[in-house]
């Protein structure tokens, strides 16, 4: 199996954005099936109230990789030196999916001792005014220091609206990562409590190379070290599946 090796004390993933329904639960549920796959098992934190990240661990089938998780508050996010499902030295990432609507006080409380933060975008104007302020603000808060990247998201090719995305995106300092684009097969895997990473390969290349980007971008920052030959993941990932026939866990 391919594995790459996290440090515990870097590996924390947080997916912000104030704007509802961006497609945070999305990019942080497909980040955790892969890593699931990958190995070692990641850990998915839910702290929107409305659960939706909780329900699609809870849809996961039987024989599914595993993906430790549980449920709290934005305010109440363990520190890494105390809290109880701290990761060991091998565990794998800890992903952190975030309500809308967040104050400074829970950005501040979310991205503290976080390795990077990924922010999903879609391809309108208000969420393109609402996003851009959100990214200024979020690199006060954090004096610059937090690695940051904007993933872009429900977006439809030979479009004004990803045109215009992308124009103002490209004169930001925050990367931009990957434009996932507007498919059923995110919606079809949610359903199943699954990764697209988890489906068909056939039904889900073009995504797998999206989400391949996010996960370069992702090794680059928390990987000790990543060896040469473990660049490309489409192809074993079918593989990996196959192999892969632990239970999720799940503590509340």
């Amino acid at each position: 199996m391919v594995t790459a090796p996290y440090r515990d004390d870097l590996n924390r993933i947080v997916v912000l954005n104030p704007k509802g329904g961006c497609g945070k639960t999305t990019l942080a549920t497909n980040l955790a099936s892969y890593f699931a796959l990958r190995g070692p098992p990641p850990t998915l934190i839910d702290t929107d109230p409305n659960g939706y990240t909780s329900r699609w661990l809870d849809r996961r089938p039987p024989g599914s990789s595993t993906i430790n998780g549980f449920a709290t508050d934005p305010l109440n996010i363990p520190r890494k030196r105390s809290w109880g499902l701290r990761p060991r030295k091998e565990a794998g990432a800890v992903i952190i999916d975030t309500p809308a609507g967040l104050g400074e006080r829970e950005v501040s409380a979310l991205t503290y001792d976080a390795a990077c933060v990924l922010i999903p975008i879609l391809p309108s104007e208000f969420d393109i005014q609402v996003t851009t302020r959100f990214i200024a603000n979020l690199m006060l808060v954090t004096q610059f220091e937090l690695p940051v990247a904007v993933v872009a998201n429900r977006t439809r090719k030979n479009t004004r609206s990803l045109a215009r995305l992308m124009g103002i995106l490209t004169s930001l300092e925050t990367p931009t990562i990957a434009v996932w684009r507007s498919s059923q097969t995110y919606v079809q895997a949610a359903e199943l409590g699954l990764g697209i990473c988890e489906l068909p390969h056939h039904q889900v290349k073009k995504d797998l190379a999206q989400l391949d980007l996010v996960i370069d971008w992702l090794d680059r920052r928390l990987c000790r070290n990543l060896e040469p030959g473990l660049i490309s993941r489409i192809n074993p990932l079918p593989k990996l599946f196959v192999a892969s026939g632990a239970r999720h866990g799940r503590a509340d």
